[in-house]
């Protein structure tokens, strides 16, 4: 009896854990036709921009790399735990790169203030969680604020996409809106569409003419009587030249 409650709570304890653990930002595992367990990069949800695409995927391959970017004997951990692993300055080197590498770029992607604040109370929970030596670093490895930021992120554009979606198809109706406006100032669908619709514009390709030098054509083009003074005569017709100089002065010699 006591091996069986001792098997319950070690499964409790193991399911518990699963999911206080924030699944991997950058891949997701599925199960093959032969009954083996592979990972694939996780698919960027339908109806986002292309700049919170690459926004989304910036921030999972930091995030995986922060927080599960190895792997020994089956723990998963990053360089926030290697680093965190310096008393005092790792700590400090964690907590910048928490939010240079993963909320300041998601922040790009015009999020909610509520959002955000939610981002860095939980890298304040992990700056303060490594404080404690030894005990303090495990639980901010096991914690992973950087992958439980990109979830976030990952979860509020799915949202974004999916409201997007929804009134795409009202317009082609000709249905009103059923996105209430209160959330569509939250969720903001479309965000970063204009940015697209201004890369995809043809540009006008500006045309310098070079006034100083002619083109090739040109300059093998004879020049007209019209064209050619004199002095261009001289130049372009190198071999005439002598003879004409010729005939004017004896035809000056013949006058006087």
């Amino acid at each position: 009896m006591t091996s069986y409650l001792q098997k319950a709570g070690t499964r409790l304890f193991e399911k518990n854990l699963e999911h206080y653990q924030p699944e991997d930002p950058l891949y997701e595992f599925y199960t093959d036709n032969r009954g083996k367990q592979r990972r694939r990069k996780r698919a960027i949800p339908p109806g986002l921009s292309t700049r919170d695409a690459k926004i989304l995927k910036s921030v999972q391959r930091r995030a995986h790399y922060l927080d599960k970017g190895f792997n020994i004997c089956g723990l998963r951990f990053g360089w926030t735990f290697i680093i965190g692993i310096i008393p005092g300055a790792g700590d400090v080197a964690d907590v910048t790169l928490n939010y240079l590498l993963v909320v300041r770029k998601a922040r790009q992607a015009e999020l909610p203030a509520w959002l955000v604040r939610r981002m860095l109370l939980n890298n304040a929970i992990s700056a303060l969680s490594g404080l404690v030596p030894v005990a303090g670093d495990i639980v901010m490895a096991v914690f992973k604020a950087n992958s439980r930021n990109a979830a976030l992120l990952e979860e509020f554009l799915r949202i974004r996409g999916e409201e997007f979606l929804k009134l795409q198809a009202d317009m082609a109706q000709g249905r009103s809106q059923s996105v209430p406006a209160k959330d569509s100032q939250q969720v903001k669908p479309g965000a970063g569409m204009s940015d697209d619709a201004a890369a995809a514009a043809p540009q006008q390709k500006t045309k310098f003419v070079s006034w100083s030098r002619s083109s090739r054509k040109e300059k093998e083009r004879a020049p007209t009587s019209g064209e050619m003074g004199r002095f261009v005569e001289d130049v372009e017709l190198g071999t005439a030249a002598p003879s004409r100089v010729a005939e004017s002065s004896t035809i000056t010699m013949q006058k006087r």
